[in-house]
């Protein structure tokens, strides 16, 4: 087998082979494939596309490149939640206890984030004493005991999807839905899920700018899911202005406390409950949404998430304390306000404008040698179908050092105001499922 055959057969429009593309992922993981033919075979996928059953062969030879998680003595059907990424997205931290209470075993990998913000590891090492670094026996043992653990990502998880992804992102590749659904999937595949619920951004402030684009990804990798016998469910949520009111790593985990006390933002709780419904179903805790849905707000109601969140703080080293005294986390020295500069209503909020914003304050990495600052942020006090007035505080920027002109331009840029009343956006656009008969 020789690698320019294959560049050329999937240049030609021609579907490849399954040992066909265990070839290509294998000889590119050992370093026998050179870049510059790798480039050339994901530019040929770029345009000519792949078949479900081309991306369901990828996604598998990429998840079995490196490491890949054993679950098995963790009680219970596992299932992984994954975000493809938005603006002040603290979901998790919310969604795991709050799922993990009504008895859906979480175990969860996590990263450490490029960009606005850090990664959910991030914002939970805002809280005073918390740590991922556990053995894999003491991850089980704590998903056993307490449903739910979160670790950060092993260094050899899916290297296949590493190395090519590096080389997509220098090569003008990264925007192709079979590569884009293949690299999130192989590492849901190598981290042991059994079931795997998508929450899949559209708008401003996600990688796919266009609801369309979002469908198409959406239903790639339930197609995936499908292929490769992963339950499977992606959900389609609004990324066109910041989720929740804060962005920012400790601003975040205040917000999701929040939600477990009942008292946070309303889309953040919404989007919680949305895709925690669909883990607990799967999962084979409720037979139903709406039943899943009822158990969920029950256990918010009865403090059973809130208690869950302290339970999984404690475990992992952390100040549980934080729960009930969240001025124990990190803070900026100084808070500054950001003005309307007219009346009316706003009408757009430039999500990643926002994210940028709260980047230049310290709240992210712009490389991986990057330092977060845990403690700075901006939160939102106006968002879209709002009324404003002018002089009107529409954020709040929480930094550590009062020359933050600036960012206040960005804020202020990020606002579009107009003078009629404007409907609020929908929060959930498409739910689509994986038809799989596992009973």
């Amino acid at each position: 087998m020789r690698m320019v055959d294959l560049i050329e057969k999937k240049r030609d429009g021609f579907s490849l082979e399954k040992s066909e593309i265990e070839f290509v992922i294998r000889q590119y993981t050992n370093g026998e494939i050179p870049d510059y033919q790798m480039s050339a075979f994901a530019m040929a996928v770029f345009f000519k596309n792949m078949t479900n059953e081309e991306r369901s062969y990828l996604t598998l030879a990429m998840a079995e490149s490196g490491d890949q998680i054993n679950l098995a003595d963790i009680e219970g059907i596992k299932v992984d939640k994954h975000s493809t990424g938005g603006v002040g997205d603290k979901t998790t931290i919310a969604l795991a206890p709050l799922v993990a209470a009504v008895g859906v075993p979480v175990a969860k990998m996590s990263g450490r984030g490029l960009g606005h913000t850090g990664g959910t590891i991030d914002k939970l090492e805002s809280i005073p004493g918390f740590h991922v670094e556990i053995t894999n026996e003491q991850f089980i043992q704590l998903v056993n005991e307490n449903k739910l653990a979160i670790v950060g990502q092993t260094g050899n998880l899916a290297p296949a999807d590493k190395k090519l992804y590096s080389l997509r992102d220098v090569t003008g590749t990264v925007n192709s839905v079979p590569l884009i659904a293949s690299s999130i999937m192989s590492k849901k595949i190598a981290s042991g899920a059994e079931a795997i619920v998508l929450d899949v951004k559209t708008g401003t402030g996600a990688f796919m700018k266009e609801l369309d684009e979002s469908i198409e990804l959406a239903q790639a990798m339930v197609e995936i899911g499908n292929q490769l016998g992963r339950q499977t469910t992606a959900i389609i949520s609004d990324m066109n202005q910041p989720l929740g009111y804060t962005i920012g790593n400790a601003l975040e985990v205040k917000e999701a406390i929040d939600i477990l006390r009942g008292q946070g933002p309303e889309d953040l709780e919404e989007l919680c409950i949305t895709l925690g419904s669909h883990m607990v179903v799967l999962a084979k805790k409720a037979e139903t949404v709406e039943k899943a849905k009822q158990l969920l707000q029950e256990a918010i109601s009865s403090g059973a998430a809130l208690e869950k969140l302290k339970q999984f703080i404690a475990a992992q080293g952390g100040d549980a304390t934080v729960v009930d005294e969240p001025e124990k986390l990190a803070t900026a020295p100084y808070e500054i306000p950001v003005d309307a500069d007219e009346s009316g209503f706003v009408s757009e909020i430039v999500a990643d404008k926002i994210g940028k914003a709260a980047m230049v304050l310290g709240a992210g990495r712009a490389t991986k040698e990057s330092t977060i600052d845990l403690g700075v942020g901006i939160t939102l006090k106006k968002k879209i179908g709002d009324a404003v007035s002018v002089g009107e505080t529409i954020a709040i920027l929480h930094a550590n050092s009062e020359n933050v002109d600036r960012v206040v331009e960005m804020i202020q840029g990020s606002y579009t105001i107009v003078k009629e009343p404007v409907q609020r956006n929908k929060l959930i656009y498409e739910i689509f499922s994986s038809k799989i008969d596992n009973s």
